[in-house]
């Protein structure tokens, strides 16, 4: 499990150091209508977002409540990879000890 803590943390660093990095180039709004002038970016957009419906039917069967599963929704497709990342290191850290993989992937039992 400490390699999936490690890679997480990577995940969050990265894209938290890589977004900074692209706005002081340009805002928001300038990097989508650049990447929606080009197919492929739009392409990739589709890609990252069906990757992040995903990501959240784990995060909806895993979530007892409906309205936080959906407040992940949003933070997904606001954040992108900053919330997975995010997401995954909030649920390693409420494992018991002793639990890995399985108890992660599953659904909470109590």
């Amino acid at each position: 499990m400490r390699g999936l803590w490690g890679f997480c943390a990577v995940v969050l660093v990265a894209m938290v150091a890589v977004s900074t990095w692209a706005s002081l180039e340009a805002n928001v709004l300038v990097g989508f209508q650049r990447l929606f002038a080009d197919r492929w970016g739009v392409a990739t957009l589709f890609d990252a977002y069906f990757g992040f419906l995903w990501f959240w039917l784990w995060i909806a069967y895993r979530e007892a409540s409906p309205g936080r599963s959906f407040l992940w929704l949003l933070l997904l497709f606001a954040l992108g990879n900053l919330a997975m990342a995010t997401y995954v290191l909030i649920q390693l850290a409420r494992l018991k000890p002793g639990e890995g993989m399985t108890e992660l992937l599953q659904r909470p039992t109590a």
